[in-house]
């Protein structure tokens, strides 16, 4: 069924972009220039095609910059300006270390180290939570698909321990897919790999898409500090509240998994001792955080508009200091004698380039919706609809419209179509658009109702241990728990760090 649905959605939406461009083309817009009409037309055409996909989302991305070109919206140097935006070498610099972390299975060995705790020993419940949690701190840092991909292998491995205790009490086949603790560890494996990526700006592209956005259309910038000062608060609640949510839907079989800290144990040991390869990522990623974070302290002791503050903004900003900790991992040698280094290019370049397009394709419609006035137009439209009078209430619907689209596509893709929808729709009401553009980005990191509404969700119900019925059930509520403590977190956090 799933693969029907895909094919028919991919088949839909092929002739479905093109056609709704032509409707909006020749439908009247009173109030739009011509080149934003045009512009309307084709931003139709790309969301449809990112929602269904029948082409890869980077290269929509770039189709509707090159149509943007040919439909004399914009000339080919503004239209393509946004592909070298700051934030593409921010992304590009975490990627890198994210990707020497696999390739030196530092992120690996930081999970086994941990599960394999005394305390977590093998309670199941204790196991499930710790499992999260490595999951969620470790999106802080690389992608949720990344995590996902590496915290699956260590679920399957711990609940296949379990299935083999209980085959020996039974004395009869078990068969894992009747296991509830085995789907909770899946969901918590995925969940909790979306939901950690809010606390810092790098754990996910919407955020850095939309602290760009803000930036450029609100005046307002977010350093990585102050981010965290009211991220990380929120996801610890919501972490709590998606433990819970899969102790009470999936209560675990058997309160002592026995067994399963052997497994983690020799998973451990065959990683061996401390390589140099991992002890120079290590160093890399530490001088890279603290980089990240030195202006947040700066602005604590001595303010924002210190000379220290400026100066160090002026000459470290984030995306350099990225840059600096890639740049590291070609410096510190493995083996100076060979001239080999942390990484080479050959492993570097294996990210996720797509990511990078499809940041500077959103990005470049987003600045023609606001230099042609249609962000305006279609924020007011929006505004008068929805009938929102206040800023929190605009914000608690913006975080619900961003939890829907990242249902329909990915949260790249719904961030770069809600943002800068929400910031126009926020100052055509006269509000402070910081709320609710902070809302809706966090909102597109809230996909789990489905499969295909985020890699996490595709690759752990791959694994034959997640009945769809199961993960619509818990994403329905956690999508909607999840929303409640967004707009809650951010009416009481944002005004104690100064962005309301």
């Amino acid at each position: 069924m799933e693969e029907r649905f895909e094919s028919w959605r991919q088949r839909i939406s092929l002739f479905l972009g093109p056609l709704l461009a032509f409707f909006l083309l020749i439908l009247p817009m009173p109030g739009l220039c011509r080149d934003a009409h045009v512009l309307a037309a084709i931003i139709g055409w790309i969301v449809v095609w990112w929602i269904g996909e029948p082409i890869p989302i980077p290269i929509s991305a770039l189709l509707g910059a090159v149509l943007c070109i040919l439909g004399g919206v914009a000339d080919a140097r503004t239209v393509l300006a946004p592909f070298a935006e700051p934030t593409i070498f921010l992304f590009m610099g975490s990627f890198i270390l994210a990707r020497a972390m696999s390739v030196h299975a530092l992120d690996r060995r930081f999970a086994f180290a941990i599960l394999g705790n005394r305390w977590i020993a093998e309670r199941s419940w204790r196991i499930l939570f710790a499992f999260g949690g490595i999951a969620a701190f470790l999106s802080l840092w690389i992608s949720n698909t990344a995590t996902t991909a590496m915290m699956f292998p260590i679920g399957i491995g711990i609940v296949s321990a379990m299935a083999g205790l209980l085959e020996k009490q039974s004395g009869r086949r078990i068969d894992p897919t009747r296991f509830r603790f085995a789907t909770a560890m899946m969901l918590m494996a995925a969940y909790a790999s979306s939901a950690g990526g809010i606390g810092t700006p790098v754990g996910t592209p919407p955020n850095l898409i939309g602290i760009a956005m803000i930036e450029k259309f609100a005046g307002v910038k977010i350093p990585f500090f102050q981010w965290m000062l009211f991220a990380v608060p929120m996801l610890l609640v919501m972490y709590l509240v998606l433990f819970l949510l899969l102790v009470v839907l999936h209560k675990p079989e058997l309160p002592v998994i026995k067994g399963s800290r052997e497994y983690v144990r020799q998973e451990l040991e065959s990683l061996g001792p401390w390589s140099r390869g991992q002890k120079n990522t290590l160093a890399a990623f530490l001088v890279t955080v603290a980089l990240w974070v030195t202006p947040g302290f700066l602005s604590v002791f001595w303010g924002t508009a210190s000379p220290p503050a400026q100066w160090y903004g002026g000459h470290l900003p984030e995306a350099a200091a990225a840059l600096i900790g890639a740049g590291l991992l070609f410096l510190l040698p493995v083996n100076w004698r060979k001239k080999e280094f942390t990484i080479t290019w050959r492993q570097a370049a294996d990210i996720d380039w797509g990511t990078l397009l499809l940041f500077g394709g959103g990005l470049s419609l987003g600045n023609l919706m606001f230099s042609l006035g249609l962000a305006d137009h279609v924020g007011r439209s929006l505004l008068r609809l929805s009938g929102a009078e206040s800023l929190w209430g605009v914000t608690l619907a913006a975080v619900f419209i961003a939890i829907l689209a990242s249902e329909a596509t990915s949260n790249t893709a719904a961030a770069n179509m809600v943002v800068p929808v929400v910031i126009s729709l926020a100052l055509a009401g006269g509000f402070n658009p910081v709320p609710p553009a902070l809302g809706a980005i966090l909102g597109c990191s809230w996909g789990f109702m489905l499969p295909v509404s985020t890699p996490p969700n595709a690759i752990v119900y791959g694994s034959g241990l997640v009945p769809i019925t199961r993960m619509i059930r818990a994403g329905a509520i956690f999508d909607l728990a999840g929303g409640l403590v967004i707009w809650a977190g951010l009416r009481l956090l944002l005004p104690l760090v100064g962005l309301a």
